[in-house]
């Protein structure tokens, strides 16, 4: 069974009641605007948005929600944006931050709407709010005097759950400053039921410099904001939040889902949310910050991908396991060739995991209606988008044996598109290649007499034929390499060095079929001399 499909029937029997009273379930996800996002930052949105898109199949009301955090401060600068224009707003909240180039209403915004168009384009539909705007309109307030008055006993629950000793004087609050408008760097001293007295510490952290400004202010409408673990319980109850995951790190014994879940049970009487404690997705092996400007961002990714691909590279493994996402590596020939594999069997009316995969990898509106066309592989698309004097479109037609439809033509467009972007900015050195029409590449010069002897059996097979099929010039190639006693690296690297000067390329015999005979025969003449 689909992992989405084994967590909704999950989510069916831990909320069963909520589910038969009627109410819309409430999904909750977030990212706080930082910097330009991670793509490892897609993996919550699509662990969110298929259980939502599942539940909506069988009947089951929900929203997902998906909060953009502008509220928590500025604590690090991208590495792409200039240090000396922005530390000046270090400890602010990044939606008093001014926008990079004035692009957008503020920083936050900058960021998020990038990330907010990958999303879009990915096909999941979350319902947008922003923290501050939570904050502002007060639906915060109630639990914020609830979480001061209990100050002791989270202080309490910290210890226990976590280890942390917070000071006895420490209030899980941190006000909006009067006097600089920073965050990051004021201090809660006490709090009356109505205000909260506080200090703007210059030196409270490393990062940012408070302006000393002591004063009293209220918390509520968004002049204060919770630190993150409690501020997460406290949205839990705001928002009714009814299924939340997150990344495994932060759900494991004694981390911030954990004190999180004990603040909502014990402090504010609710009931924490079905959890979903899902993998990373890594960019060649690593997980990266939004803000440090490393690794690939969510746009950087989705512009490599189709939205079907784009999907499966999200959804296709288990939520309990990792991706490991490579561009300059082989990563994304190999999710086109699994794509192609999951096509066949849904249009073959397999009823698998497979067929059901390849189903969800389409968007909800386009899921009713898939349109079966011929998929050719991505690899020998690449290859042949390199090849300028061939025609694609006929190419494809001889690989598909039959004339091409409509819908054919818009696959093979599609995927020459997305070839080119990865080849012109990922694309490893062993996919690019440039095919040697006006000489013998000078690499082919040393190649030995066994080599030349069993070209010149291929070259004799070549002429014999009219027309050459790829399969059976590639089956050729290995008979004649069996009868020959060659080692198989020895025959394709003299193949591979003829044509294109390197050692390696596609498959052989589909290789040699693409290219124009009478090229072909001459340059095997050449070679064999």
């Amino acid at each position: 069974m689909f992992w989405g499909d084994k967590i909704t029937n999950q989510i069916k029997i831990d909320l069963e009641e909520r589910i038969k009273s009627g109410k819309t379930l409430i999904i909750r996800d977030e990212k706080t605007a930082s910097g330009r996002i991670h793509v490892g930052s897609m993996r919550g949105v699509a662990v969110h948005g298929i259980v939502s898109e599942i539940l909506s199949e069988n009947g089951i009301k929900n929203k997902f929600l998906y909060e953009i955090n502008d509220f928590d401060p500025m604590d690090d600068i991208p590495a792409n944006l200039d240090k000396k224009e922005f530390e000046k707003y270090m400890g602010q909240p990044l939606y008093s931050v001014p926008s990079p180039e004035g692009k957008a209403k503020n920083f936050a915004e900058y960021f998020a709407g990038e990330f907010i168009d990958v999303i879009k384009k990915s096909g999941f539909s979350p319902e947008y709010y922003r923290a501050s705007e939570l904050y502002k309109s007060g639906k915060m307030n109630d639990a914020i005097k609830t979480v001061l008055n209990h100050a002791q006993e989270i202080r309490k629950i910290y210890k226990e759950i976590s280890g942390s000793v917070k000071p006895d004087d420490w209030l899980p609050l941190s006000v909006v400053c009067e006097g600089c408008g920073k965050i990051g760097t004021t201090k809660a001293i006490s709090f009356d039921g109505k205000e909260v007295e506080y200090v703007c510490d210059p030196k409270y952290v490393e990062w940012a410099e408070g302006c000393g400004h002591k004063g009293k202010i209220s918390p509520f409408d968004g002049n204060a904001k919770l630190p993150w673990k409690v501020e997460w319980a406290v949205k839990f109850k705001v928002l009714d939040v009814d299924i939340e995951g997150s990344g495994k790190d932060h759900s494991t014994k004694g981390g911030p889902r954990d004190i999180a879940n004990h603040i909502s049970k014990e402090i504010l009487d609710y009931s924490p949310p079905f959890d979903i404690p899902y993998e990373f997705f890594l960019v060649g092996g690593e997980k990266m910050s939004s803000s440090k400007g490393k690794g690939s961002s969510a746009k950087e990714i989705s512009d490599l991908l189709p939205l079907e691909l784009f999907r499966l590279a999200l959804i296709g493994k288990d939520y309990k396991q990792a991706i490991n996402f490579e561009p300059d590596g082989d990563t994304i020939p190999i999710l086109y060739d699994t794509l192609d594999r999951l096509a066949e069997k849904y249009f073959e009316n397999v009823e698998d995991d497979g067929a059901r995969l390849f189903s969800l990898i389409h968007s909800p509106a386009e899921r009713k209606n898939i349109k079966n066309r011929f998929l050719p592989r991505f690899s020998q698309i690449a290859f042949l988008a390199q090849m300028p004097h061939m025609n694609i479109e006929e190419e494809v037609e001889k690989i598909k044996g039959e004339p091409l439809t409509g819908s054919d033509k818009k696959e093979i467009k599609l995927r020459v598109e997305y070839a080119n972007n990865w080849l012109k900015v990922y694309a490893p050195e062993n996919y690019k290649y440039e095919l040697q029409e006006d000489s013998i590449p000078k690499e082919a010069s040393n190649l030995s007499n066994e080599q030349k002897q069993v070209l010149g059996k291929v070259l004799e097979y070549v002429k014999s034929e009219r027309n050459l099929d790829g399969q059976e010039l590639h089956s050729k190639i290995h008979e004649i390499r069996k009868e020959s006693d060659i080692e198989p690296k020895e025959l394709f690297s003299a193949i591979y060095l003829s044509f294109l000067g390197k050692e390696s390329g596609p498959k052989a015999g589909w290789f040699l079929s693409v290219l124009d005979k009478g090229f072909l025969e001459k340059r095997l003449e050449e070679v064999t001399k």
